[in-house]
């Protein structure tokens, strides 16, 4: 079955062209214009959000946080033509996956397209097949079949890549990584961004599970350290 892709662009010539381009690669695509209408159908649970941050009346921000209070796992990927660096955290702090800065080559959207949604629907299926696993780190009960945190009975809400962010470390606990090691198994081996963005989730998982230990080596990058 198809995933099906909510796009919101309000320049039209790049919202029609994007369609096309999304459809050709087999994708069901619903866009929208305006940011009213985008919220109008945020229960419709697509397989994932494309949103331009500019909007005439709802920025982007907005609409993402209605996406994820509806269901935190949607996974979106952002556009804008704004700040690229101020953009990029913030739609990170807010839960994005992934970030386009305007203009680019719609190849390139179709291509990140493809990358997330395999890299987040294909391990989906794994983890329904696989056997319930609970790993107890420092106090913290991490599922990741069922993608969730729990400190005590308070479940600790993390985005898409803040999860497999953190899964990587586990899979390499007490094992120093370089920063270009991280970008690459984590963003994918496409990501054209800043390796920034490591920084930045790293401060975010550091903030959120303060009672894990994840040592910054400087120049080099970083480890969990689990006794």
């Amino acid at each position: 079955m198809s995933k099906r892709i909510y796009l919101v662009e309000d320049e039209k010539s790049l919202n029609i062209l994007l369609e096309k381009y999304l459809q050709r690669e087999g994708y069901e695509v619903v866009t929208f214009s305006n940011g009213k209408s985008a919220l109008e159908r945020i229960k419709d649970m697509p397989d994932l959000w494309i949103l331009d941050i500019m909007l005439p009346d709802i920025d982007g921000y907005e609409i993402i946080k209605a996406v994820k209070q509806n269901n935190r796992n949607t996974p979106v990927i952002f556009m804008s033509a704004r700040n690229e660096e101020l953009d990029r955290v913030v739609g990170l702090e807010l839960g994005s996956d992934d970030y386009l800065s305007k203009p680019f080559l719609p190849r390139e959207l179709v291509i990140r397209t493809n990358k997330l949604l395999e890299r987040i629907y294909s391990k989906g299926n794994e983890d329904e097949e696989a056997e319930e696993h609970i790993i107890d780190i420092n106090g913290y009960k991490i599922s990741k079949n069922q993608r969730t945190i729990f400190l005590d009975s308070n479940e600790v809400q993390l985005t898409n890549k803040e999860f497999e962010l953190l899964s990587y470390f586990i899979e390499n606990k007490n094992n120093l990584l370089s920063r270009e090691q991280i970008l690459i198994s984590v963003w994918g081996d496409d990501y054209f961004g800043s390796d920034r963005v490591v920084d930045d989730t790293i401060r975010r998982l550091r903030k959120k599970l303060s009672r894990l230990n994840i040592e910054t080596v400087y120049g080099y990058g970083y480890k969990m350290v689990v006794k």
